[in-house]
């Protein structure tokens, strides 16, 4: 019969090499993890019910970010508000948001929040845009024209059954 290991030195071992296997084998980035502490952050005062208004902490989120990224999210901002006024401006994992009946419908993500090369608007799976099979969800943004503009808007109404 084998001699059994004491039970603390088998523990660190397995703690050390877990520790290990998420930073290597796809554990959650450091940004990844800054997004769930947030989020976490974002339910609490919610629950508090106190502080400032939903829109906002989403301005301010806005206001904070690096310059092309800030013009961005102002302008998609007034769209979105200007396409479907019955949405409510929140926070989701740090990013400015725009939920229906306190559901997400559509979100914006700045370039520098998970160090990305480009802006993204996108849309939760509570957006009615079903087309077919198979339709995008989420679009890469570098700057906005007219063009981009009115179809942003056409998509946050028809999302929001407007």
């Amino acid at each position: 019969m084998a001699a059994k290991k004491p039970a603390g030195k088998t523990a660190r071992k397995s703690a050390k090499r877990t520790a290990a296997a998420d930073e290597s084998s796809g554990g959650f980035t450091a940004e990844e993890r800054a997004a769930m502490r947030e989020r976490a952050r974002e339910l609490k005062a919610a629950a508090r019910g106190g502080g400032a208004s939903e829109e906002s902490t989403v301005l301010a989120k806005i206001a904070a970010m690096a310059a092309p990224d800030r013009a961005l999210g102002e302008r998609l901002h007034a769209i979105v508000m200007t396409a479907a006024p019955d949405l409510a401006p929140r926070l989701w994992y740090g990013m400015p948001a725009y939920a229906k009946d306190g559901k997400v419908v559509c979100y914006f993500q700045d370039a520098a929040k998970f160090k990305s090369r480009y802006a993204t608007f996108g849309f939760s799976d509570r957006a009615a845009l079903d087309d077919g099979r198979m339709w995008p969800t989420c679009f890469a943004l570098k700057e906005l024209t007219a063009a981009e503009e009115a179809r942003i808007g056409e998509l946050v109404k028809r999302a929001t059954g407007a």
